[in-house]
């Protein structure tokens, strides 16, 4: 693993407590830790920047916003990483396992994978109503439609650079991960799904953890996959 080039993305909006911890525990061969601050009103980007990561700013709110900052910047590196690391700053994550998480890209050549949640793995009151109701419905309907085998929409992913690039990502918001996920069923990428632990996160949820923020991105979840349900 040591030889190839792993960058992490974490889209982060005030987590000034838990961004320095989720950093510390990222493993030690990825070749750069990428934390867009996502218009925080607290210290994260200057705990982001004392523990080690680069750190861009996004002002435009939004966790698609933050993830097209981060690879826009990769865009621009004189040498392309061979796979994305995508982590979110709350420290719900274990970061130690995104070597399980990576390994099916490198030992078997898959395209992606996904961090799937499952309820065995997760610490009680880890994840809501809405977002247990969301991720059903969402990989349901998956499977309805284009015969999916995803079980999540997990945030802890992985994928090689190349084949995100030809995903051509759009979603500024909350339909980010399902977009990702859509577009490689259309695409026929070779995906799978590594079961990881999931821990309360520190601080306040900025989607589930409100009901307004529950409900906007269940209605941009459906409206993925509508969209790519009848193209």
């Amino acid at each position: 693993m040591s030889a190839t080039s792993i960058k992490v993305i974490i889209p982060a909006v005030n987590e000034e407590a838990s961004i320095a911890k989720v950093i510390a525990e990222i493993p030690k061969n990825v070749s750069e830790i990428i934390v867009v601050n996502n218009g925080s009103s607290d210290n994260t980007k200057k705990k982001a920047q004392l523990a080690g990561a680069t750190v861009l700013d996004e002002p435009n709110k939004g966790y698609g916003n933050a993830c097209l900052r981060g690879l826009r910047y990769v865009a621009a590196l004189e040498k392309s990483p061979d796979i994305i690391v995508f982590l979110d700053g709350d420290y719900s994550d274990f970061p130690e396992e995104m070597t399980k998480i990576i390994a099916p890209i490198i030992e078997e050549d898959f395209d992606l994978v996904i961090g799937a949640r499952k309820s065995s793995l997760r610490e009680k009151g880890s994840m809501t109503f809405p977002q247990r109701f969301g991720n059903a419905l969402a990989t349901n309907l998956m499977r309805l439609f284009f015969k999916s085998k995803f079980t999540d929409l997990g945030p802890f992913r992985a994928i090689k650079y190349n084949k995100l690039l030809s995903l051509k990502m759009q979603d500024r918001t909350y339909g980010w991960t399902v977009e990702m996920q859509l577009k490689a069923l259309k695409q026929n990428l070779k995906y799978t799904e590594i079961p990881v632990r999931y821990k309360n996160r520190i601080g306040t949820s900025k989607v589930s953890g409100t009901l307004k923020g529950a409900i906007l991105a269940g209605v941009k979840i459906l409206s993925w996959i509508f969209k790519y349900s009848f193209k």
